[in-house]
């Protein structure tokens, strides 16, 4: 006696994966003819769906190529920010000793100047 399965069915749940499928099932519905069990469905069908199955998929790919292109812009960007950030603390740095007296004036220089008095910090031990 052979042991029947519930015949779970795992739905991807990635939209490469859902697509991909999808496409799949298109094709073997269009293959399938009027004979395809699928002409059965109610509401939604694959003859209205099915055509968007290529535009979505089109749509991932050019997502997925701006994705490479932004993670190879951000790469690129992140060559640049070491010197860039060193270059404004040095600048910070002259620009207070320059403006020791009123180092608010390195807002004049765009620098934000936070003047707000800090409290004392918490010593935990007591």
């Amino acid at each position: 006696m052979s042991k029947r399965t519930s015949g779970r069915i795992k739905l991807p749940i990635n939209p490469k994966d859902i697509l991909d499928l999808a496409h799949r099932v298109y094709q073997k519905h269009l293959a399938d003819g009027k004979a395809s069990l699928l002409n059965n469905l109610d509401g939604n069908t694959w003859e209205t769906i099915g055509p968007n199955i290529s535009i979505a998929q089109a749509k991932h790919q050019e997502a997925e190529e701006h994705k490479r292109k932004m993670e190879e812009a951000y790469r690129e960007r992140d060559k640049y920010l070491p010197s860039i950030t060193d270059l404004l603390r040095a600048t910070i740095a002259l620009l207070k000793a320059v403006f020791r007296q009123n180092p608010k004036r390195l807002g004049e220089w765009s620098f934000e100047v936070d003047d707000s008095t800090q409290g004392k910090k918490n010593d935990p031990k007591g």
